[in-house]
């Protein structure tokens, strides 16, 4: 069943080891650097859990016959990933595609690795049956799940069993005859503090001699023994709501998580000790790119907000209908709908597999995550321009509309047509939070670098292009001429095959 932002918000009073600041959290809900988010979170519940809503953000539990979370969908059609898509799109506007690492999101890994138990498998059926019960037990509950799969940035130039210490990196300590215990740090623990479990698993490339960090497991963040280690809090230095309407209600944060003998029983393993398993988690099951649907759906959303704002301030300013400022909107929009069309075409292309799951087109999702990285940098850039100075002779905070003299000064000096002081103030603080805040700045640098190194995920996107379509024009080509000339037999390519 759906859980309601109450239920997520009590859950999180489980004694969990959240720090901050110097000092351990005692409450998540009640904090002010978490409570903004956590509200944020809870009202993505409710909006999923509306029965106004359930049409789209719900499907058929086929365990139960209740509605669940869309998130945890197995799509086995193109009907299927739109369904999904609209559910996920929903979501993601109650956050403005502002929280990367939001309930919907590793939700799609687990649901990609149940889809696909026969790689676990390898590992050993113990294994694979842990995972199909584990995405049972996290969409029947509604499970809000991070992961940490990334390594701390300590020693790079060497494999995890070279560092060091052999437990700088989270990895197999002890094997009992109930489970496994772990020990040692993984990053970057986007939204940790506020979650209800943790995936723990490493994404880069481990080499043999590795094996004891070869694992993948479930942790509940309040398990004995995990420490959940924040950056400094946006939400915890915003002066108000008006003042930083963004940084106060959907800063996630990131953290540094240790394991400190973290004790993980059997049936929350999904691959131990195994290299092979541990890798193909990702690339043989539909999870990664599930995952990274959810997220460019986010991302679309975003960049959305962002056209809506630049729209907006050029309205506000009285420029819209300059050529030149058409221009910058028409090409923001155009970043804007490429994001949206990719995520379209792989829902088209979608390819279902022979145990009847739907992937959605790896080339166009894969463009889509290569591309994130410049295009979200390049749109920042524009609306600054279009801004221009506006954005940085704005009143000191909400406190000076409360001050008569402040007040009637700014009521005179900082107004547009259509836009009063307290509107146009307001405009331009929503927009500054968006592109100049720290907030802002900690949002470019997570779109940069969210899927990787950008050599990485180019990588990726070239295995995942069909380039024998440009060689076969290719061949074409040059096989229509030579030194006399057009051959006389010249011809395009061959027609693709009937269903190609």
């Amino acid at each position: 069943m759906t859980r309601t932002g109450s239920d997520y918000i009590e859950g999180l009073r489980d004694g969990r080891a959240v720090f901050i600041d110097g000092e351990r959290v005692k409450d998540v809900t009640t904090h002010p650097a978490f409570s903004g988010a956590v509200r944020s979170v809870a009202r993505v519940y409710d909006v999923a859990n509306d029965p106004a809503n359930r049409g789209v953000t719900t499907f058929t539990s086929p365990d139960t016959g209740e509605q669940v979370n869309v998130s945890y969908m197995i799509p086995r059609s193109a009907k299927d990933l739109a369904h999904r898509r609209k559910g996920l799109r929903l979501l993601s506007e109650q956050t403005f595609g502002l929280m990367g690492r939001s309930p919907e999101h590793v939700a799609g890994f687990l649901s990609g690795f149940a889809a696909r138990r026969d790689v676990f498998a390898r590992g050993g059926e113990e294994f694979a049956d842990n995972v199909v019960a584990f995405h049972r037990f996290a969409r029947e509950n509604d499970v809000y799940a991070a992961y940490t799969i990334l390594p701390p940035q300590i020693d790079r130039s060497k494999p995890a069993h070279q560092q060091a210490d052999p437990h700088l990196y989270a990895g197999v300590t002890k094997e009992r005859d109930d489970g496994i215990v772990i020990r040692g740090a993984q990053m970057l623990g986007t939204g940790m503090a506020i979650a209800d479990w943790v995936q723990l698993s490493c994404i880069q490339p481990l080499r043999p001699g590795d094996e004891a960090y070869a694992i993948s497991v479930m942790i509940p963040v309040s398990a004995p023994g995990v420490k959940v280690y924040s950056r400094r809090s946006y939400a915890a230095g915003a002066s108000s709501t008006f003042d930083y309407p963004l940084s106060s209600r959907f800063d996630e944060t990131d953290s540094l998580v240790v394991f400190e003998d973290v004790f993980v029983p059997w049936e929350h393993v999904f691959a131990y000790r195994n290299l092979d398993v541990t890798a193909k988690q990702w690339w043989e099951t539909p999870g990664h790119l599930w995952g990274n649907t959810q997220a460019q759906i986010r991302f679309s959303t975003k960049l959305d907000l962002l056209v809506g704002l630049a729209h907006r301030v050029a309205e506000m300013n009285g420029v819209g209908s300059l050529p030149p400022v058409q221009g910058t909107l028409g090409e923001l929009a155009a970043y804007a709908s490429m994001v949206t069309g990719l995520i379209l075409g792989a829902e088209h292309n979608c390819v279902i597999d022979e145990h009847g799951v739907a992937w959605p087109g790896q080339a166009e999702t894969y463009a889509s995550v290569t591309l994130q990285s410049q295009v979200y940098p390049t749109m920042i850039t524009m609306v600054r321009d279009l801004c221009g100075g506006g954005l940085i002779q704005l009143p000191s905070s909400a406190r000076d509309f409360r001050n008569p003299e402040i007040a009637a000064d700014i009521a005179r000096f900082v107004q547009s047509p259509g836009f009063p002081a307290k509107e146009r103030v307001k405009l331009l603080k929503l927009t500054w939070d968006m592109i100049g805040s720290e907030f802002a700045g900690r949002h470019q640098q997570y779109e940069m670098f969210y899927a990787g190194a950008p050599f990485v995920v180019k990588g990726r996107m070239y295995r995942s292009f069909d380039f024998s379509r440009g060689s076969a024009l290719v061949d074409a080509a040059l096989a229509g001429y030579g030194l006399d000339g057009v051959a006389d037999d010249a011809a395009g390519p061959a027609a693709p095959a009937a269903g190609a």
